[in-house]
């Protein structure tokens, strides 16, 4: 039987699997392993339109991602840290957390439990807060996030000048409890707790509102 030199479409490829299922063609096909890192190369060279003469060029769809992921990036560095360094300092020290929206008689009630059981130092930072919150109240002075134990003080310290020392010493007390981790005593309690009574039965000295001049 005479082999045709000029087969057609069917013999060639009849042919061509034949040769290819030869051994020495089975044992050079890749393993699955291989053959995945091949396909998963393919796809990254295509991202970046690596071309078969070695060529490199970027597909210009993913220039604009990447420029939008950069922009991203750059704009939560420049205004992201600048708040989070802020709101840490506004917490650092501050008298009240956000989502303390507690009363003064809540709070004083909280002071009052803490010292029944002789746990001093919360009963004195419990106290201290129904002051400056009595005092808000009030509208002696103004709270603001991030409102601070000697800023309390200090906004307190005109309206009651017989009482600067005494708010000095308490938000002091205030601050060595609440941010240094030092204990308060008994005494430490009362001195706040009396502050307290003594601010609530005294008339503060405010400013007197600009006279009007009428014609």
């Amino acid at each position: 039987m005479t082999i045709p030199l000029d087969p057609d479409e069917d013999t060639a490829r009849d042919w061509l699997l034949q040769e290819l299922s030869k051994g020495e063609y089975q044992q050079a096909k890749p393993n699955p392993i291989d053959q995945f890192f091949n396909d998963l190369w393919e796809w990254f060279a295509s991202l970046f339109n690596f071309t078969p003469n070695g060529a490199f060029g970027i597909n210009p769809a993913w220039i604009f991602i990447i420029l939008g992921i950069i922009a991203v990036v750059v704009l939560v560095v420049i205004f992201g840290r600048p708040r989070a360094v802020a709101r840490r300092r506004a917490e650092h020290g501050a008298v009240f957390l956000d989502n303390d929206t507690r009363t003064v008689a809540q709070l004083r009630a909280a002071a009052d439990a803490a010292a029944a059981m002789s746990d001093w130092s919360l009963a004195l930072t419990e106290r201290y807060r129904a002051i400056a919150r009595g005092l808000a109240d009030r509208t002696v002075i103004r709270l603001r996030p991030g409102t601070t134990a000697q800023g309390v003080a200090a906004a307190a310290a005109a309206p009651f000048p017989g009482e600067v020392a005494e708010l000095r010493r308490a938000s002091g007390s205030f601050d060595q409890v609440r941010y240094a981790g030092l204990a308060a005593s008994e005494d430490d309690y009362r001195q706040v707790r009396e502050l307290d009574a003594r601010l609530e039965h005294t008339r503060p000295h405010l400013l007197p509102e600009p006279e009007v001049l009428t014609r």
